[in-house]
């Protein structure tokens, strides 16, 4: 079987280029087995670097331009995965892929998850989110051997004479397929693995006699395997989920004709599609023609359904309330918001966070420790002391298989998947566990202005009438604004729909560059200028008014009725409706707040004076670098929240950056997390997310490592045996795995 070729860019020469693949890796449930699948693909020639994801199921290989998908499917194979192409992007250059180039931007990934059926073996190893575990290779390995043990002990007590045959006969069951993993492991570079281990662990009971214990403790370790996959394809169907959030099909509109069916998944930019109520919306896209409210809940996390109209954006996955809408697609099914949420946090579980680095470099020499220490066990008793052989043997196999590193490799990157799959079901993205790590320790957070504390748009937030009511003096001004796509346009035009004013019909419009408009209504000439512009028509009372409302940062314009002033309007961009409570949320975290922006120091005092907080103003990018660099060299870490543009040097920069979004591309690509749905409260729904995951990591820690403990001692001391140190090393996988889980549903 070969991948998908694509040729090297312009430029790259022959032979240099490197291809970074990814494959669908089926029966991957644990660290260990991606820490075997690191170690036998490494070896492969032409393989430059591996990344293994055990929470999204994929392998991603950077390897020179010719490798054959074969190079890399038949050591999976032969390990007893089954693996699949994905999808194949190239990278110029002869250096290794970074850690962000999975394919992001340049090919679409297949969340398909699928099976490689021309290399049917498994060895046990199963994909818990393909089929019902029940019916998995791995279930029906159990079921065989808990039946073969089942049947040997009925066998021996109706027949005792046929146990010395029936147990090994029972223990071979589960025995083989185990022994060729293990071998095929040892073969490609893993010889300390789970899976010989228990292999010694099996025939050293065979060899001192202790049959009928040997076959109760495989069918055990069996059982936890089963566990472990189940649990494993649950916390990866936590993502793969978000996809189904997609309908299979769309109504089109084409050519006049009334809309009929198709595949979403065809859609393409520029396709006009119609969303009755109560569908899904197909695809994203802006709003062509229609009024209706629709839920973003299942993409942003929003409880409350949001209006939309000509004009507004809706995100595929999205559920239309009450009215049928027509929009016209924006991004094909690959590039839409559910697409792109998937593509980032399966990329994002792929990146090992510093703990989890830290505890695989433990891992590789904890494991021949601890056979270091079996080997010990089982030879210093008996020639120092004349201890009995097959006893202080017994005991080493013991702690053999109480040193399986599983439950501790695993501790880390199952919280952080469950972690990162609940931020992203929430409309928090992070990119990887090394951003989720340093969340929970910042000190401090410097907030952008426009469009990050506030929502970036103007609205009106004072009508002072003077010949009329502040009806009249919003419809004289909405109709010199109505053919306008100024921000202080839109607002007043925003003012006058929300009260339901329809402008009457302006004509003769002219701008006045600088000063404003002018224009005639029903015979009057009309005139919305700025304070300045107006200032000869203005009383001292007046130009008073018009000042005040300036210093608290909002922008005033003056309308002029035949010459005399008839009410002025004052907008300002608003906070957002959460800044307050979401800055005094990081407040009762410990994390100081302040405000560095480019708008003047007027508005932005004004602004940050209702927060509560410091601000920093007129500020260019570089301006905002030197503060974040500031205030690291004070020791703080620093996060930086802003839109991913005119932030970019400052988010860089920060400890961490976060854009805040509504899911383009900016918020999904330029910083370390984005909040898709734009709530100044999430930055401490991450700060606290970040925390009581590292507060599971300690815990999962603790336990894997206590239990270790325990047994271990009471092993040597003679106090336990094989049962009891198989059950210690599946209940802490179990435990441990069980509790990261409980991340996947925590709520703030």
């Amino acid at each position: 079987m070969h991948g998908p070729i694509s040729d090297p860019q312009p430029g790259v020469p022959a032979g240099t280029a490197l291809r970074t693949s990814r494959y669908r890796v089926s029966g991957m449930d644990c660290g260990s087995c991606a820490a075997k699948i690191e170690t036998a693909l490494r070896r492969v020639p032409g393989i430059q670097e591996v990344r293994v994801s055990v929470p999204a199921g994929t392998v991603t290989v950077s390897h020179k331009n010719m490798l054959g998908a074969d190079a890399v499917v038949r050591p999976l194979t032969a390990l007893g995965y089954g693996a699949t192409p994905a999808d194949l992007v190239v990278e110029a250059g002869p250096s290794s892929c970074g850690g962000g180039c999975c394919g992001a931007e340049a090919q679409p990934h297949s969340h398909a998850h699928s099976h490689d059926h021309s290399h049917g073996h498994s060895h046990g190893h199963d994909d818990a989110s393909e089929t019902p575990w029940w019916r998995g290779r791995k279930a029906l390995l159990t079921l065989a051997a808990g039946a073969a043990l089942a049947a040997a002990t009925a066998l021996g007590l109706l027949v005792p004479a046929a146990e010395p045959w029936a147990f090994p006969l029972a223990l071979l069951v589960g025995l083989v397929p185990v022994a060729r993993r293990a071998l095929a492991a040892a073969r490609a570079g893993t010889p300390f693995s789970i899976e010989m281990l228990m292999t010694v662990a099996a025939i050293g009971a065979l060899l001192i006699g202790a049959v009928e214990e040997a076959a109760t403790v495989l069918v055990l370790f069996l059982v936890g395997e089963l566990l472990e996959g189940v649990a494993a394809g649950r916390a990866r169907a936590g993502i793969r989920g978000l996809t189904a959030l997609v309908p299979d099909t769309a109504l089109l509109e084409q050519d006049g004709a009334a809309p009929y069916s198709v595949p979403a998944a065809g859609l393409v930019v520029g396709s006009v599609i119609l969303v009755r109520p109560g569908d899904r919306v197909a695809a994203d896209g802006v709003v062509l023609s229609g009024r209706s409210a629709v839920d973003e809940s299942p993409v942003t996390g929003e409880s409350v359904p949001k209006p939309k109209a000509e004009g507004d954006e809706v995100f595929a996955g999205t559920i239309n309330a009450d009215g049928a809408l027509r929009v016209r697609v924006t991004a094909a099914a690959r590039d839409n918001t559910i697409a792109r949420i998937v593509r980032l946090v399966e990329e994002a579980q792929a990146g090992k966070a510093p703990t989890e680095r830290l505890i695989d470099r433990f891992a590789r020499f904890y494991t021949p420790g601890i056979v270091g220490v079996a080997a010990l066990v089982a030879v210093v008793p008996p020639l120092l002391s004349g201890g009995d052989w097959t006893e202080w043997i017994y005991r080493a196999l013991a702690v053999l298989l109480i040193g399986c590193p599983c439950a501790l490799v695993i501790s880390t990157p199952a919280a952080i998947a469950a972690g990162l799959s609940n931020g992203a079901r929430r409309g928090l993205l992070l990119k990887g566990g090394a951003v989720l790590e340093a969340l929970g320790r910042i000190t401090t957070v410097a907030f952008d202005k426009t469009g990050t504390l506030t929502e970036g748009k103007p609205r009106v937030t004072d009508l002072i009438p003077l010949l009329g009511s502040e009806a009249e003096l919003l419809a004289d001004a909405a109709a010199l604004e109505a053919g306008s796509s100024h921000p202080l346009a839109r607002a007043i035009l925003a003012a006058a729909a929300e009260r339901g004013i329809a402008p009457p019909a302006a004509g003769e419009v002219t701008a006045l560059p600088g000063a404003g408009l002018t224009g005639k209504v029903d015979g009057r000439l009309l005139a919305l200028l700025s304070p300045q512009a107006a200032a000869s028509s203005l009383s001292a009372a007046l130009a008073d008014r018009a000042a005040a409302f300036a210093e608290a940062g909002k922008t005033v314009s003056v309308l002029l009725v035949d010459g005399i002033p008839a009410g002025l309007i004052a907008m300002r961009d608003e906070p957002r409706p959460d800044a307050r409570s979401g800055i005094a949320a990081l407040e009762r975290a410990g994390i100081h707040s302040l405000m560095v922006t480019g708008d003047n120091a007027r508005t932005a005092g004004a602004v940050a004076g209702m927060l509560g907080i410091a601000a920093h103003a007129e500020l260019l990018p570089d301006d905002k670098l030197r503060i974040v660099r500031d205030l690291q060299a004070r020791g703080q870490r620093v996060a930086k929240v802003g839109d991913g543009i005119n932030d970019a040097p400052a988010l860089a920069a920060a400890d961490v950056g976060i854009a805040m979004g509504g899911g383009t591309d900016v918020a999904l690509e330029t910083a370390d997390a984005a909040i898709l749905h734009g709530r100044v409260g999430d930055v401490a729904a991450l700060v606290a997310l970040s925390r009581r995951t590292m507060a599971n990591i300690r815990q999962n820690i603790a336990l894997a490592l206590g239990l270790k403990a325990v047994f271990l001692l009471t092993t040597v001391l003679g106090v336990t045996g094989l049962w009891p140190a198989i059950l210690a090393d599946t209940g802490a996988t179990v435990l441990v795995t069980a509790n990261a889980l409980r991340l996947l549903s925590a709520r703030p």
